[in-house]
């Protein structure tokens, strides 16, 4: 496969896969499973779509990789700030173990699934198999959130399965940004200030939900100015700095090739199956409909004014 196929293609399946594998941060039944652990509630409903609590999700999706400490998760997630991530996990280990809350967003993410899509969707069973097709040459190495999904039991319900499979590809993928950025000599505050302007959103937007403020984000704009990724207002990409994002996102893109080499030739076959999934998922406010950056300019629209 080509690079610029590669690229094409490793992206429209990330797209497709979105909804599943993310539709397990806005499920009622997870939120629920979490507070009766003993979590506080979510943070409401934006746009029909039930918001996570903060400490539950930093804790929740941890859980994967066992019960490691703020540190650890706050390295794996790698674009959050860190003073958010630590004393939200430190809190959450407080009010349960991996094993449970692990299990709470295994049931919460499956039943959500079940409710919206009913326990056997047309074509799920030939969307595991080759799921699992993809899945199955991926190396763990430097990719902790991966390995941790890789070492979980498999949900026994193929819908489950299908889930799981598509978590764990959303995470290698993460997994691979995170190498991709951090080769490039990014912190975690530059790389979410180029993902703004990379994504045509108002800067310091949907890096704000990441947990940056303005402290952090006032240094980490003159440090990309300097290096001549921003322009003097610190507000556009230089040519140089659209390039080295772009850059990131190829070499992304490249981390996935043997995942799409292996589904090649029924790549076509498993986005006819996947779409439609991913569609009804955010037309029943499973996962947000204009997706978190769009939801993130909403969000910061409401609190200026």
């Amino acid at each position: 496969m080509d690079s610029a196929t590669l690229s094409s293609t490793s992206r429209h399946l990330a797209a497709a896969l979105e909804p599943i594998a993310g539709q397990v941060y806005f499920s009622p039944e997870c939120h629920a499973n979490y507070q009766a652990l003993g979590f506080g509630e979510g943070r409401g409903v934006q746009d029909g779509v039930a918001m996570a609590n903060r400490v539950a999700y930093f804790t929740s999706r941890g859980s994967v990789m066992g019960q490691v400490s703020g540190h650890v998760v706050a390295a794996t997630f790698a674009v959050f700030n860190p003073d958010i991530v630590i004393p939200s996990v430190e809190e959450g280990w407080k009010l349960t173990d991996a094993t449970s809350i692990c299990s709470a967003r295994d049931r919460g993410a499956i039943a959500q699934l079940e409710r919206i899509l009913g326990p056997s969707p047309r074509g799920v069973d030939r969307a595991q198999e080759l799921l699992q097709r993809a899945v199955d040459p991926l190396k763990i190495e430097g990719r902790a959130l991966f390995a941790g999904l890789r070492s979980l039991e498999m949900p026994n319900s193929m819908l489950g399965a299908t889930w799981r499979l598509a978590d764990m590809l959303r995470e290698y993928r993460g997994d691979s940004h995170i190498a991709a950025w951090v080769s490039e000599g990014l912190d975690a505050v530059e790389v979410c200030l180029l993902t703004d302007a990379f994504s045509g959103l108002p800067m310091r937007t949907y890096s704000a939900t990441r947990g940056w403020r303005a402290e952090q984000f006032d240094p980490a704009t003159e440090r990309l100015v300097s290096r001549g990724l921003l322009d003097a207002s610190g507000e556009t990409f230089t040519t140089a700095g659209r390039e080295t994002r772009s850059r990131i996102e190829l070499n992304t893109d490249r981390q996935m090739g043997a995942a799409m080499n292996a589904i090649e030739g029924d790549l076509a076959e498993l986005m006819e199956i996947l779409s439609p999934l991913a569609q009804a998922i955010k037309d029943a406010y499973g996962y947000p409909k204009r997706g978190p950056q769009e939801m993130a300019i909403a969000a910061a629209k409401t609190a200026a004014d």
